[in-house]
């Protein structure tokens, strides 16, 4: 059987690893993309012409005209659990399966969350920024995590690791998402607009959707008080850019964090970024060993039941599988 890995050579070092593409190489035989940018649909058919399965980074897209000129082609395997840009109904129409990892980087997203909440109010990067530069930092009064209140939009996986963590340093836990029932005493559940009006911090991991596309514009901002910040760990989609940009400049929000955005691969746009009162990394909340190689490796798992003819766990169109091996 043979393996398309779609990861460019920088994509495969920190989001694959030498241990997974062992597992792989293992079961399969494995063609690499050498190239430094990620295949374009044209570039993928060529790539994968004689390949029975495309494993694939979040930076390559399975556009829905791909799996027709693909006969060959078994599975999409996405090492990523947003599949957004794969075109699923395409697939299926073609009878490939296509499959999703899990959720590996829960513990790693939310500890960035943490170190987000404690840069934003002790002024770790400002202050840093200016030693860096040679200038003498202004000492300004922080805020300490314990006895604040953090607002958690997105009860999911991440968002109930974090509620935890943020329980044993003894803040006070608010959490909005009208599909999550919360049966834990110590955490309030509340509506968007009691969150963003009562929260010190505002942290957003809630999925992307059509539902939450700008979730966080001009109208939730202003509920949220002066002193408060505002986290975002989800997509670039659920922010309106403009409007943070402007309650940032305007000081009506004390600061914002973020390692998503409207960027390339998801990453913080460089002008919303660059604003003083902002701490932004570039899409790496997940990038730990323990998180990729959870992923990868589950990707190995993948492909082997897919060669054994069985649909793993993590395929989202099994019933529309033909094309098995």
């Amino acid at each position: 059987m043979k393996v398309l890995l779609a990861h460019t050579p920088e994509m495969r070092r920190n989001y694959y690893g030498d241990r997974s593409l062992n597992g792989l190489r293992a079961i399969a035989d494995v063609t690499l993309h050498e190239g430094d940018q990620a295949l374009d649909a044209a570039g993928l058919v060529n790539a994968a012409r004689d390949a029975d399965i495309i494993v694939a980074d979040r930076m390559t897209e399975g556009r829905g005209e791909i799996f027709a000129q693909l006969p060959r082609l078994r599975a999409f395997v996405r090492c990523a659990v947003d599949i957004r840009n794969v075109d699923v109904d395409a697939a299926s129409q073609a009878g490939v399966l296509v499959t999703r990892a899990g959720p590996g980087f829960v513990q790693a997203v939310a500890e960035l969350a943490i170190g987000f909440m404690v840069d934003l109010s002790r002024g770790v990067s400002r202050a840093t920024a200016d030693y860096h530069a040679g200038r003498k930092p202004e000492a300004r009064m922080g805020r300490q995590l314990a006895g604040s209140k953090v607002g958690i939009i997105g009860y999911g996986s991440i968002g109930r690791y974090l509620a935890e963590v943020a329980k044993v340093l003894r803040m006070e836990v608010l959490v909005a998402d009208p599909f999550a029932n919360v049966s834990d005493g110590a955490i309030r559940q509340v509506v968007l607009d009691e969150l963003l009006a009562e929260s010190d911090y505002v942290v957003c991991l809630a999925i992307a959707n059509e539902q939450t596309e700008k979730l966080i514009g001009e109208a939730a901002l202003a509920r949220m008080q002066r002193h408060a910040v505002f986290i975002n760990l989800s997509r670039g989609n659920l922010v309106d850019e403009a409007a943070l940009a402007k309650a940032l400049l305007e000081n009506r929000i004390a600061g914002a964090a973020m390692d998503v955005g409207r960027a390339p691969d998801q990453m913080p746009t460089p002008e919303l970024a660059k604003l003083p009162n902002v701490v932004a990394t570039p899409h790496v909340g997940g990038l730990t060993p323990q998180a990729i190689e959870y992923q990868s490796l589950e990707t190995v798992r993948q492909v082997e039941a897919i060669i054994k003819g069985e649909a793993p766990q993590g395929a989202v169109n099994a019933d529309r599988w033909t094309r098995r091996p």
